[in-house]
């Protein structure tokens, strides 16, 4: 498809959704095409050598962002990598592996953005945003299923990351074409973490589909549940997005249907219809369940990827 791999960037601070979100993408792409790598394993000191040092994960001090930068150049002209690995479980740093660039390559992690040489490897860059309290809500339910830490703990890891959060990872933000903030609609259930509306932040810095007609709620009826404003963040004009939790699947074929009309083989990729992956996450009791505004927004990140995958023929 392409002359050199189409590099995604998702960024976000712990427990964002980044994982989330990249496999989703990798599922429709087609796993067998998609190389995924975790910025997390340029992390420069194992979990016990951060405790002893008193310093975060998050700090640009903890990481070999030269070494990254070094590697996302590689990959973007195709070359294998040989990368470091972190473990998460265990938080020790293991044997690097042999990584060969795939035709789309997803980096997901916090520091992505950290350099403008790096930001400079990306076809797309997005970054999440969810409201802290959600974020909070993610981390314990994640570190305490899946790390071994207590409840306490994690509270008392993310009083200790806040400073490190707010200067390293939030400004982050500014460099991404595409701000992702997953939110609680005001009648959110307790407990029903699938009702999540989304606000797609959309930038200048890529051509974005043709949403116009949603403005115009007299020739669609995506109004109720889907719509689009225009506003500033951090400052700056961007068009945004928003899907309602409750939007149903005649709204989000219409909103498919936009997007197909610019790429003619998108459908192929991550139609509904065609791929029954689009918005799978896995519900609070262990089964999978779908979310429209997650089908959506991995959607539009899709599309990007294909139209940068266009343009390099």
């Amino acid at each position: 498809m392409t002359t050199r791999p189409i590099i995604l960037g998702i960024v976000g601070d712990s427990a964002a959704g980044k994982t989330t979100l990249t496999r989703g993408i990798a599922q429709i792409l087609g796993e067998e095409d998609v190389t995924v790598i975790c910025t997390d394993d340029y992390h420069r000191y194992d979990r016990k050598q951060r405790a002893e040092k008193s310093i975060s994960a998050l700090h640009p001090d903890c990481n070999y962002l030269d070494i990254m930068q070094q590697h996302l150049n590689l990959l973007r002209t195709g070359q294998s990598i040989l990368k470091p690995i972190y473990n998460h479980d265990n938080g020790m740093l293991e044997t690097p592996e042999y990584i060969k660039p795939r035709r789309f390559v997803i980096i997901e992690g916090l520091l992505g953005y950290a350099t403008r040489a790096c930001r400079d490897c990306f076809d797309v860059k997005v970054f999440l945003a969810p409201p802290e309290s959600l974020r909070t809500q993610w981390k314990i339910k994640r570190d305490t299923a899946k790390r071994g830490y207590t409840v306490e703990g994690v509270l008392d890891q993310l009083r200790k990351r806040e400073t490190d959060s707010e200067e390293f990872i939030r400004p982050q933000r500014q460099w991404s074409d595409i701000v992702v903030t997953f939110y609680p609609p005001e009648e959110q259930i307790q407990g029903n973490d699938l009702m999540l509306n989304v606000r797609l932040v959309l930038r200048p810095t890529i051509p974005h589909p043709n949403f116009t007609r949603i403005l115009e709620p007299s020739k669609s009826h995506l109004s109720s549940a889907i719509r689009l404003e225009l506003d500033r963040d951090m400052g700056k004009p961007v068009d945004v997005l928003e899907i309602d939790g409750h939007a149903n699947s005649d709204q989000v074929r219409e909103l498919e249907r936009i997007l197909c009309n610019d790429i003619p083989y998108l459908g192929k990729f991550c139609s509904l219809e065609g791929n029954q992956d689009l918005g799978k996450i896995i519900g609070t009791t262990g089964e999978t369940l779908q979310s429209y505004p997650l089908a959506l927004t991995q959607l539009l990140i899709t599309y990007h990827m294909l139209k940068a995958a266009r343009i390099y023929q």
